[in-house]
């Protein structure tokens, strides 16, 4: 009788576990379904997950900007609400998957009057483009820590190629769970629909990241005892 209520009792706790296992599953994810990018992609960063090759961006230590010139000064903006990730193993075969989604009405910048023009229908047009989205096609190492990094953005409804330059280092003291990204890139706001105020804003803005990515590590690899089945 004792071994029967035990054995329910396990059971009971391996389902409980096998469904938290899902749900952080899905958290990895969510951002990106619905249609936001291909399933394929989804199915790439999930993969990488459960081998321990993903690293998701830390939103609280990381910045998403860009700057631009402008007739009066060089105007500088973040976004403070993005997500995002990186599949990355120790080989030099590394795909380096990369997809990030940015909440383009969380932009800051220096004085409400330049914000509310940014986030307008003449540049970012928050309101009716709500995201934007950046995911990796290729990715091409140039050096020990430093990359080529290809794919398409996405920013007020048209998506164009774009290549960062990037470069990747462990940061100190964190046995390799923790790595710095910085990327850069120039892109032409001309091509994005932003063809406005062109006396006013030159049409190179300056995109760069500067992200903390920690490594992903799912429930069942924390405790296997959880994915163990009950024998």
């Amino acid at each position: 009788m004792y071994m029967t209520i035990k054995r329910i009792l396990l059971g009971i706790l391996l389902l409980a576990g096998t469904s938290l296992v899902l749900a952080e599953e899905d958290d990895i994810c969510a951002p990106f379904k619905d249609g936001v990018v291909d399933e394929s992609l989804l199915e790439t960063m999930l993969s990488a997950a459960h081998d321990g090759h993903l690293f998701r961006i830390e939103q609280s230590s990381s910045r998403v900007g860009f700057c631009v010139d402008s007739a009066l000064k060089r105007i500088k903006g973040t976004f403070n609400d993005f997500r995002g990730g990186i599949t990355l193993d120790a080989g030099a075969n590394s795909d380096g998957q990369t997809m990030v989604l940015i909440q383009s009405d969380s932009l800051e910048t220096e004085g409400i009057l330049v914000r509310n023009m940014l986030m307008g229908e003449n540049f970012f047009d928050v309101e009716s483009h709500p995201e934007i989205l950046f995911v990796s096609h290729s990715f091409e190492w140039t050096g020990v820590d430093s990359a080529l990094l290809h794919g398409d953005l996405t920013l007020r409804g048209v998506t164009r190629p774009v290549t960062f330059d990037v470069t990747l280092t462990p940061v100190e003291g964190s046995d390799a769970q923790l790595i710095m990204v910085e990327a850069t890139t120039a892109i032409d706001r001309v091509e994005f629909g932003m063809d406005k105020l062109g006396k006013i804003a030159d049409k190179e803005v300056q995109l760069c990241i500067s992200a903390e990515a920690r490594k992903y590590e799912s429930i069942s690899a924390r405790d296997p005892a959880v994915a163990e089945p009950i024998t």
